[in-house]
């Protein structure tokens, strides 16, 4: 069982998560507020993983509210409806476990709970794609295969039909993520929608053109 927490000032929200995971034996709620300061300043015990709105209302800035949920011991999950990549990017580099965006069903979310709870990066096609969005001039040099995957995955495929097309175990495909994941880290520019994907994804290339 792993204890949750949940910061998001949408109520609907936090009443539909509340009804959604009332029947799941892998996690348990412990708490549903609207600010960082009411999770710290609550009587709960600290959540092993801390589900954590992107934009809250409070005005407060996405990477000082990871910074502080990790400073009091839990790992973060970053969720949100908003495709503001600069916010993503920056909540990341401050020390977020993942990002998913609200549309994902109930098995995703406890997937990726149960993933940053043991210490991983719970990946996504919506984190791929800041990823492959990034075109910083700090954007680190990624190895072909690293790219390739980076692309696949960020085009919507699962993970394991991206490590089916190129050719690799669904644990290999994993850990080029995670080598990119840490490329982005090191650059400081760690980095997430599939709104306009294709698109978005045209331009990265475009801008790729340029750089040759």
């Amino acid at each position: 069982m792993i204890d949750i927490a949940v910061v998001d000032d949408d109520r609907m929200l936090l009443d539909g998560l509340r009804a959604w995971l009332s029947g799941q034996q892998r996690l348990r709620l412990i708490a549903t507020v609207s600010t960082v300061d009411a999770l710290l300043a609550g009587p709960a015990p600290t959540a092993a993983v801390v589900l954590l709105d992107l934009v809250l209302g409070d005005g407060s800035r996405p990477e000082a509210n990871v910074r502080r949920v990790r400073a009091a011991g839990s790992k973060v999950l970053v969720i949100s409806t908003v495709a503001d990549h600069a916010r993503v990017v920056a909540a990341v580099a401050a020390g977020a476990d993942g990002y998913l965006t609200k549309d994902h069903a109930l098995d995703t979310l406890v997937e990726a709970v149960e993933t940053v709870a043991a210490g991983g990066t719970a990946h996504s096609p919506e984190l791929a794609f800041a990823w492959v969005k990034d075109t910083t001039p700090t954007r680190p040099h990624l190895a072909p295969r690293e790219r390739q995957v980076l692309r696949d995955y960020a085009s919507g495929l699962t993970l394991k039909a991206t490590a089916r097309r190129a050719g690799i175990t669904v644990n290999t495909a994993k850990y080029y993520l995670d080598q990119v994941k840490e490329k982005y880290r090191q650059a400081g520019r760690p980095a997430f929608t599939k709104i306009d994907l294709a698109r978005r994804l045209d331009e990265d290339d475009a801008y790729g053109e340029k750089l040759r």
